[in-house]
């Protein structure tokens, strides 16, 4: 089936050990599937408890000792502990052989296929995964962690998602599951991982994510976006008029500039004013304009009016941060605008190509990545509708 939706959750152990960008990177660049949702969830034990069930029954079919050790796992670290609830990521792939294509970069989950000396490093689970079973007797796990679950059929694929969806249909998109004893201390800033890193299969996204958590922060929201043009208007609105004020006078003198060697005159100040005025003003509406197709893939003069709130043509990944001075930590790893500016090591300087086309976006302020969380719809997600859209062409 060319349209097949299936997912992979990444478990709160691989997310509290920062390891969720190495698995993005591998899923991103190993398989031929489209990314078209993520979302980060903290289950209830209510879901958990359905979840584990559901495994039990799933996994039974071929292997009794694998679905109760998958159904204990579930059981034992989703479930909240403490009153805490524990994040958890859910990503939704399409395409075709979706089930077994991500099956096979997850890699392998059971005792049988997990010895030491097939272990390669080459999928997910070589990678990030434990399985230490007695050696006295083989049937007796000590220690499991899968890092990642993946349905391996997409009948099992179909019953999860059904059973997702009736869960996070009314969960919040934004997790406030930590207390901290310095509450006024903590930030939330936005990061979004610009189109021009899903232009093709790439680690880049994952590596990014992987690069920005070096600052220790926590990710609590998260969401696969294509904004409209009336969003990408309003989110870089604050940019219009300093690009006029900053960029007119520039050109109108460069204009100035090559009139005067084209045609062997010498113009005025007042000429120059009035290039200013004219084109210089023009060439930064043009910048302004060149901006805004690139994050929605569409030119705002080119949008009929009745378009401006549809889904833009390119996608992107936007990112919630919380912790400690969040703010200007993300902006640290990212580095400056001006990816020629940027010292070695920083996100900008490792993958930019030009002031515009830089990789990552990141508040610059508390305030103002309220407003772009806003602006952006963090508090929605399109998970749930990706999927009951997808169960609902199937029946």
């Amino acid at each position: 089936m060319d349209n097949e939706l299936s997912y992979v959750l990444v478990t709160p152990y691989t997310i509290a050990k920062s390891r969720t960008g190495g698995v993005i990177s591998r899923l991103l660049s190993r398989v031929d599937l489209e990314l078209v949702g993520a979302q980060m969830i903290a289950p209830s034990t209510e879901f958990v408890e359905a979840y584990a069930a559901a495994l039990q029954v799933q996994e039974k079919r071929s292997n009794r000792m694998a679905s109760s050790i998958l159904a204990d796992y579930v059981r034992k670290n989703f479930s909240p502990s403490g009153g805490r609830r524990h994040r958890i990521l859910l990503l939704l792939f399409r395409g075709e052989n979706a089930c077994k294509k991500l099956s096979d970069v997850c890699g392998a989950l059971y005792p049988e296929n997990l010895s030491s000396e097939s272990l390669t490093g080459e999928t997910i689970r070589d990678t990030y995964a434990d399985l230490i079973v007695d050696p006295e007797n083989p049937d007796r796990v000590q220690y499991f962690e899968p890092a990642v679950l993946t349905p391996r059929s997409q009948d099992i694929a179909d019953a999860n998602l059904e059973l997702f969806a009736s869960y996070i249909k009314g969960e919040p998109t934004i997790i406030e599951n930590m207390t901290y004893r310095e509450p006024s201390r903590i930030e939330r800033t936005l990061v979004i991982l610009k189109p021009d890193n899903w232009k093709y299969a790439s680690s880049r996204p994952g590596t990014i994510i992987d690069m920005l958590s070096r600052t220790g922060l926590r990710i609590i929201g998260c969401k696969v976006h294509q904004l409209s043009v009336a969003e990408a208007l309003e989110f870089y609105g604050p940019v219009k008029e300093s690009l006029q004020n900053k960029l007119s006078p520039v050109f109108g003198k460069k204009a100035k500039e090559a009139l005067e060697r084209e045609f062997g005159v010498s113009l005025s100040e007042a000429t120059e004013k009035a290039l200013t005025e004219s084109f210089g003003k023009e060439y930064a509406l043009d910048q302004f304009s060149q901006i805004i197709e690139f994050m929605s893939g569409i030119r705002p003069e080119h949008c009929p009016v009745e378009e401006l709130n549809n889904p833009g043509r390119v996608k992107c990944m936007i990112l919630v941060y919380e912790g400690e001075n969040a703010v200007q930590k993300i902006r640290d790893v990212l580095g400056p605008t001006d990816p020629t500016k940027a010292p070695g090591g920083t996100v900008r300087r490792e993958f930019g190509s030009n002031v515009m086309v830089n990789t990552a976006h990141a508040s610059d302020s508390v305030e103002n990545a309220k407003r772009e969380m806003k602006i952006v719809k963090m508090t929605e997600n399109n998970c749930y509708r990706i999927i009951v859209d997808y169960l609902k062409n199937k029946s």
